[in-house]
């Protein structure tokens, strides 16, 4: 099973538009995420509608974050890309008529929301500022420098 990766590659690309002085364009961020630019503007402009990036059109455009970074969470992120699926475990089947097979479906059950519950409380304990000071502290320890458009280039 494909897992769904929107969620790191998003965050990926917040903290590479943290690090520049001004807009970035899809088509960088693109080149970031290992993907293409339309895909960039759809999952942006789902962070544009919950205010966490702006956009700018024409020559110099591109996008920029809106907020400091210590307001966004990790789960508001997640939030804002549609609260894609956490967990790829489930039921063999959801209404089953063997009682051995509803026994544990309700333990399962029970177990993949309280994992979940976790999951998302620990998403919102992080913010991004958080993890904008773990890439600086490993920038540090690498003693190098970082620019988006050279350490992404294919």
């Amino acid at each position: 099973m494909k897992r769904d990766s929107r969620l790191s590659g998003v965050l990926h690309v917040l903290l590479h538009m943290a690090e520049q002085d001004g807009p970035v364009t899809s088509d960088v961020l693109a080149r970031a995420m290992g993907t293409n630019p339309v895909v960039v503007r759809r999952v942006m402009a789902g962070l544009r509608e919950q205010g966490y990036v702006r956009s700018e059109k024409g020559h110099g455009g591109g996008w920029t974050i809106a907020r400091d970074l210590a307001e966004i969470t990790l789960r508001d992120i997640y939030d804002a890309l549609g609260r894609p699926t956490l967990l790829a475990m489930g039921n063999r089947t959801e209404a089953p008529g063997c009682l051995v097979e509803q026994a544990v479906n309700a333990a399962l059950d029970t177990a993949f929301r309280d994992a979940e519950a976790l999951l998302l409380s620990r998403l919102g304990d992080v913010t991004l500022a958080a993890l904008s000071a773990d890439f600086h502290v490993r920038l540090t320890a690498r003693s190098g420098s970082f620019r988006t458009e050279v350490d992404h280039a294919h």
